[in-house]
């Protein structure tokens, strides 16, 4: 039976058999017990088809991984000890020294830190585009060694609303890998396989936790990418002599992609999330569907408020019939436009942070998709490693303010926001 995301949020991939828990358990353990040596074998053989080692998985983040598959649309997941893990394992399962990727230019700052320089240390250059370049100027970076476009489906914290389908259309002329960071949308308002994304990776300490207690991410597999004979791509039909010459399109078949990942680089780097994370994502994973219209719907009477405050100087959210990326977002985003507003205060980075000061109800976190509210000046904290003419690029000036809008009372987030401006 088809169930709707709501139900998918609640019970996901979980079904207990008569007498079993009726919440996903935690298996906090390391090892799984076979009774010959044939049966352990066969797992290494085909890892599909049970647990060897949490490193490479786990039944309680199995579970997790499968919920997420399930809500995304696709065929496989694998969950990873953090969002920039996810990221980085989802770069490197196709990437190697001498190839490159293109990417929008405004994308989260850690992300843009370790395109533009840790890869580079790897032989594995990014090529930046921004949202303004025409398709003449993206398709001239691309060359044979060019392995994928990445983009988020909303930029943190530019606010810039992906066109889907500019880029699919793109990526599908060339044969190119379109990869999708769908962490502030999350499936419940934008599911990026539908609109032509190939792989979605995920901070799953954002919205999915919800709660600013688990740090995890995960890699999405849309089995919706033809790698077989494509010139690019051929570790996924050539044998992989590491993995005793397994051809990954005759063992994953449509989940190829996924299973190169976990097998190569889940068993190299070990970048697994624990089965506590796991656990605790899962409990989030419950409300999801919840959480994300309220704030969703708070998100959108903030911005109102701040929209006719004399205090500031623009305001940036998808959801504003005014915004230059509304028209684009109402494409693709159902249910709301999730709940992370910026905006530029008058007077500068001085007064940006003396807003901050100001608030009260409202903390200043390294952090976004909580379920309480959270304020971040970006230019001097999560985007401080990058150059002025890289804060431009990503679309970062002194002034702005990130705020991370919580499923409290909208009145009293108001409140709270509208009296530290008025205090400046």
């Amino acid at each position: 039976m088809k169930y709707g995301k709501d139900t998918i949020c609640v019970q996901g991939d979980y079904r207990p058999k008569n007498g079993d828990p009726r919440v996903l358990p935690l298996y906090q353990s390391t090892t799984y017990s076979y009774d010959t040596p044939e049966q352990l074998a066969f797992l290494f053989d085909s890892p599909k088809s049970g647990h060897i080692y949490s490193r490479i998985s786990n039944p309680t983040v199995s579970a997790l991984e499968n919920k997420v598959t399930m809500l995304e649309g696709g065929v496989g997941a694998m969950a990873t000890s953090s969002g920039m893990a996810a990221t980085t394992l989802a770069v490197m399962t196709v990437c190697e020294g001498g190839d490159n990727i293109i990417s929008l230019s405004t994308i989260y700052g850690g992300t843009y830190n370790l395109f533009n320089v840790t890869l580079k240390k790897y032989g594995i250059e990014c090529r930046f585009v921004t949202p303004d370049s025409t398709d003449e100027d993206i398709e001239k970076l691309i060359d044979g060694k060019t392995k994928m476009i990445f983009a988020e489906t909303v930029a943190n914290p530019a606010m810039v609303a992906l066109d889907f389908d500019r880029f699919a259309r793109i990526c599908k002329k060339h044969k190119l890998l379109f990869v999708v960071d769908n962490t502030l949308a999350t499936p419940c308002l934008v599911r990026p396989f539908e609109h032509g994304a190939n792989v979605i990776v995920h901070s799953t300490t954002k919205y999915m936790d919800g709660h600013a207690a688990a740090v995890g991410g995960l890699i999405v597999d849309g089995g919706n990418f033809e790698f077989d004979q494509n010139e690019r791509y051929k570790d996924f039909y050539t044998p992989d002599e590491s993995y005793h010459g397994v051809k990954y399109i005759e063992e994953g078949g449509a989940a190829a992609y996924i299973l190169k990942a976990r097998m190569q680089y889940m068993r190299d780097l070990g970048t697994s999330m624990s089965p506590f994370n796991a656990y605790l994502t899962n409990i989030g994973l419950e409300t999801l569907h919840l959480r994300m219209a309220r704030h969703s719907e708070n998100a959108l009477a903030v911005s109102r408020a701040l929209a006719l405050d004399p205090n500031v100087e623009w305001v940036k959210y998808p959801g504003l019939e005014n915004d230059k990326y509304h028209d684009i977002a109402s494409r693709y985003f159902k249910g709301g436009y999730s709940g992370m507003v910026v905006f530029g205060v008058k007077g500068g980075r001085a007064k940006a942070e003396q807003f901050i000061k100001n608030l009260k109800l409202i903390k200043q976190v390294t952090h976004i998709a909580d379920v309480r509210s959270c304020v971040l000046h970006p230019a001097s904290t999560t985007h401080r490693q990058l150059s002025d003419s890289d804060l431009v690029a990503c679309g970062i000036t002194d002034n702005l303010v990130r705020l991370s809008v919580g499923i409290e009372n909208k009145e009293d987030i108001i409140n709270d926001v509208l009296s530290a401006l008025s205090a400046l």
